[in-house]
């Protein structure tokens, strides 16, 4: 019989949400996660937010057994924070986690479908490019940001992932479990392209879910032009970096005799 807190063909999930002066988002996020998947649990992730975010999480925790919260010593960025959360999840014995912005931006009545497609998935990527896809309330710089770092990434890495930067995930732990993360030094834009990369690279099955992405109503944005500039370089280094590698595959392939030409 499926436990109360099970997702059916998934398992556990957990929801990790990181935050950093999110104190205007937080309670309202974390209500409508709870109205649209009421099996998932879900983690606060705070790294120590001088706006009171750690105090309302705490609350929240206080009043709800399936909200729980990290507290972290300080702002040491989003790929950390998940990387944290991926930690505690696979500790406490759940089955897959889920990546989600606690500024609204990542629609919380959008994960039933994410957790429907990870049922015969390992990484559920909810894209903002595929078919169906919606984004609202962003300016034309944005879109054509977005749009072009997605493509070079895609060209860049070979990678048949059409929103590569999205942050709106589910992934299962077997997957995380055959990717390095050990390895894994990036944040923001680049931490998702980083995880897109390895998951492709380790041959796990992903796919994309079309989503309403929103621009924030509340709060300040963490995007900058530090953060764009980080995620072109570590592209240009990783694309570089993987031909390098297919190149001496070939050769050692050559020197084998293991190459066979049409």
């Amino acid at each position: 019989m499926r436990r109360p807190d099970e997702v059916p063909g998934v398992g556990r999930v957990l929801v990790v949400i990181p935050t950093y002066n999110e104190a205007d988002n937080i309670a309202a996020i974390v209500g409508r996660v709870r109205r649209a998947a009421p099996a998932v649990q879900i983690l606060i992730a705070d790294d120590n937010s001088p706006d009171g975010t750690g105090a309302i999480a705490d609350a929240l925790a206080d009043g709800d057994a399936h909200v729980q919260v990290l507290h972290r010593h300080g702002k040491e960025g989003l790929g950390a924070a998940y990387l944290a959360g991926f930690g505690w999840a696979r500790e406490r014995g759940y089955q897959a986690v889920v990546e989600m912005d606690a500024d609204g931006s990542h629609a919380p009545e959008d994960l039933p479908a994410l957790l429907a497609a990870a049922r015969d998935a390992d990484v559920v990527i909810g894209s903002r490019w595929t078919s169906g896809a919606r984004v609202l309330n962003w300016p034309l710089r944005r879109l054509l940001l977005s749009r072009g770092g997605n493509l070079y990434a895609r060209l860049a890495l070979g990678m048949p992932v059409s929103d590569a930067t999205g942050g709106y995930r589910v992934y299962r732990i077997s997957a995380l479990d055959a990717i390095d993360l050990e390895s894994v030094t990036s944040q923001g834009y680049s931490f998702q392209v980083e995880l897109s990369r390895l998951a492709h690279q380790a041959g796990v099955r992903m796919v994309e879910v079309p989503i309403t992405f929103a621009e924030r109503e509340r709060g300040d944005s963490k995007m900058s032009p530090r953060i764009v500039a980080e995620a072109l370089w570590r592209i240009t280094a990783w694309g570089v970096q993987d031909r390098r590698q297919a190149v001496r595959r070939g050769l050692h392939g050559t020197a084998t005799g293991q190459v066979r030409w049409p």
